[in-house]
Order: structure tokens, then sequence, then C-alpha cells
């Protein structure tokens, strides 16, 4: 079997194997959505946010209000409110970036790589072709084409425009 090192994780894996004090999503739902924070934005039930270490350009997490560490443990009424933002991100994402495809992903679990293991979120990483590189591999870096307060900004407007395409 072959096998591709990406040994650039490992400061990530490292960092994430340190307990942390409090939790980053349950610290974003005490925030309004500002291109400070890269909250982008929220409901009752739901936050979306861009990930402050990106894999790749216009990467978003979305996570439940509430502190949960388990699918298990999402309601019906969480769990719609959620695949909802889900699915305005991937259109948002596509109107604004037109990616090839996306990766979706849900960690559970520290060994599963889940950096914030005790609150439950998705990843959404936008892709296209040919966007691995031998940046990653060899050079231990992503190089992304956009700084994270542009992304901000494109995602937030391309983000507020689903949300006008619906309540009409």
């Amino acid at each position: 079997m072959e096998r591709l090192w990406a040994g650039w994780r490992m400061a990530y894996v490292g960092k994430a194997a340190k307990p942390k004090s409090g939790c980053l999503f349950c610290a974003f739902g005490r925030k309004r959505p500002a291109l400070g924070n890269l909250l982008l934005a929220e409901s009752p039930l739901t936050l979306v946010m861009l990930n402050l270490y990106p894999y790749n350009i216009g990467h978003v997490m979305v996570a439940p209000r509430r502190h949960i560490a388990a699918l298990s443990a999402i309601t019906a009424e969480e769990a719609v409110d959620l695949t909802s933002w889900l699915g305005r991100l991937e259109r948002a994402i596509r109107k604004e970036y037109k990616p090839h495809g996306f990766n979706l992903g849900v960690n559970l679990g520290r060994p599963a790589g889940a950096g914030v293991p005790g609150h439950l979120h998705w990843h959404v990483v936008p892709r296209w072709n040919g966007d691995t590189n031998f940046m990653p591999v060899t050079g231990g870096t992503k190089v992304l084409p956009e700084s994270l307060d542009r992304t901000y900004r494109r995602l937030k407007r391309a983000l507020d425009a689903t949300a006008s395409r619906r309540a009409r």
C-alpha cells in the first residue's frame, strides 16, 4: 500500500492534542457575525464561520449552537437547520468561487481528527481540479490565493444573497 505523507499536519495534530480551555464554538455563539471574528452567519440553532486554518480558500465550519458531541444527539429541528445552512453554503460558495467539487466532513472524537472534539461541527471545503500541488507536500505549507478578510467579505455577501432569494 502506498502512503502519502503530509508532515505539515503534525504541528496541528500536536497542538490539537493539548487540552484547551473552553469551547471555540460556544465562544462564537456569544458573538455576532463580524469580519474580525470570522463568524459569517448564525441562526437560533446554527453557527457558520470561516476556518482560521483553512485547507483551501472558502473552508467553512458549520456547528449546532448547542454544545453536543455526537450526531445521535441532534434534534430533528437542529438537523433541518444545519442541513439548510450546508445547502446555503454550497450555493454561496459555488456562486462566488465556482469550485469543481466539495469535501464535507465531520470528525467525531480527537482520534478522528476533531480539533474541538466536544462540539459537533462540519467542515465544508471547496475543491478544484489540481488544487493539490507540491507546496503542502514538499514545502510544508499551503498557499491560499486570498486573505481571510477577502474570503469573509465574499462569502458573507454570497450568503446574504441566498437569504434574500429564500425570502422571495
